[in-house]
C-alpha cells in the first residue's frame, strides 16, 4: 500500500481531524499490535507454555536474557553478518547490472551463471561454505552476499532496460559518450529498481542468516532458535524471532530513510 493511499484511507477516520494524520497512523498501528498481544495471550491460557508460551512469559524471558546480554550478543552478531554480506552484495550487484543491462556482450557472458545459480537457494552451499572457507565469520557473510548479488543484478538490469530510448537519443544528440550516458540518464533512471531490489535483498538475507547460523554458528538469533529447540525453551525461540522482527523492521525502516535523503532527486 502506497503512502497516497494510506492518506486517502486516513481522512476517512474522524479522530483524523484531531490528532492529525501522522499521530492517527500511529496509533492505529499500535492498537493493531496491541490486539494481536491479546489475542495471542488468549491463545495462550488454552495451551501448554511449550506449544505457546504467553507474552508475559517471553517478555520476561527476553528482559533475562538481556540483562546476562546474551540477546544483545545474539543480535549484535547476526546484525553484523547482515549488514556486511548485504552491503557486499549490493556494492558489487548494482555495477553488475548496469554493465549487463547496458552492453549486451557482458549480459551474454554472465547470465548463464545467474541464471544457473539464482534458483540454488544458500542453505545449499552452506557445506562446501565451512569446507571451503572455514566455520568463522567469513561463511555466513559470503552466504548472505550470495542470496544479496542475483536480486539486486536482476532488478538493476530491469531498471537499465526501463530506461526511455528517447533519453538516450536525447543525450546523444548533445554529444553524450558512453560514459555519460551511463552517469547521466542509465543510473538516474535506474535507482528506483535498484532501491527496491536492495530492500527485497535484505528480507532474504535475514532468511539466509537463521540457516546459515544454524549449521554453523555459536552466537546469532539463528543459534540461538536451534539452541532453544535442544533445550526446550520455546520463550527462546518466541524471543528470537521477535527479535529478528524488530531487527529487520529497523534495518528497513533506517534504509528507507537514508535512501529518500540520498536519493530524493531520483525518487520524487
Amino acid at each position: 500500500m502506497t503512502d497516497a493511499t494510506q492518506g486517502t484511507m486516513m481522512k476517512r477516520f474522524p479522530f483524523n481531524l484531531r490528532l492529525g494524520p501522522e499521530l492517527s497512523k500511529i496509533l492505529i498501528g499500535v492498537a493493531s499490535v496491541i490486539c494481536g498481544v491479546l489475542l495471542w495471550h488468549i491463545a495462550s491460557l488454552y495451551t501448554s507454555p511449550l506449544f505457546l508460551p504467553s507474552p508475559v512469559s517471553v517478555g520476561q524471558t527476553a528482559l533475562e536474557m538481556a540483562s546476562d546480554g546474551s540477546l544483545f550478543l545474539a543480535i549484535g552478531a547476526s546484525a553484523w553478518r547482515i549488514g556486511a554480506g548485504w552491503a557486499l552484495g549490493v556494492i558489487l550487484g548494482v555495477p553488475l547490472g548496469l554493465f549487463m543491462g547496458r552492453f549486451a556482450v557482458v549480459r551474454l557472458i554472465v547470465d548463464p551463471y545467474i541464471e544457473f545459480f539464482r534458483f540454488i537457494p544458500p542453505i545449499a552451499f552452506v557445506t562446501l561454505a565451512v569446507i571451503w572457507l572455514g566455520p568463522g565469520e567469513i561463511t555466513k557473510i559470503a552466504l548472505i552476499f550470495y542470496t544479496t548479488i542475483f536480486i539486486v543484478t536482476l532488478n538493476t538490469i530491469a531498471g537499465v532496460n526501463a530506461v526511455n530510448p528517447l533519453r538516450l537519443q536525447a543525450a546523444r544528440s548533445m554529444g553524450a559518450g558512453k560514459l555519460a550516458e551511463m552517469t547521466t540518464v542509465i543510473f538516474p533512471s535506474a535507482v528506483p529498481f535498484m532501491l527496491t531490489g536492495a530492500r527485497i535483498a535484505m528480507g532474504n538475507s535475514f532468511l539466509t542468516v537463521v540457516s546459515a547460523e544454524i549449521v554453523s554458528a555459536q552466537t546469532g538469533l539463528g543459534a540461538m532458535i536451534w539452541t532453544a529447540r535442544n533445550f526446550g525453551r520455546t520463550d527462546w525461540v518466541f524471543v528470537g524471532i521477535i527479535s529478528l522482527g524488530i531487527l529487520g523492521y529497523l534495518f528497513d525502516r533506517a534504509f528507507r530513510l537514508a535512501t529518500q535523503r540520498w536519493f530524493k532527486r531520483f525518487l520524487f
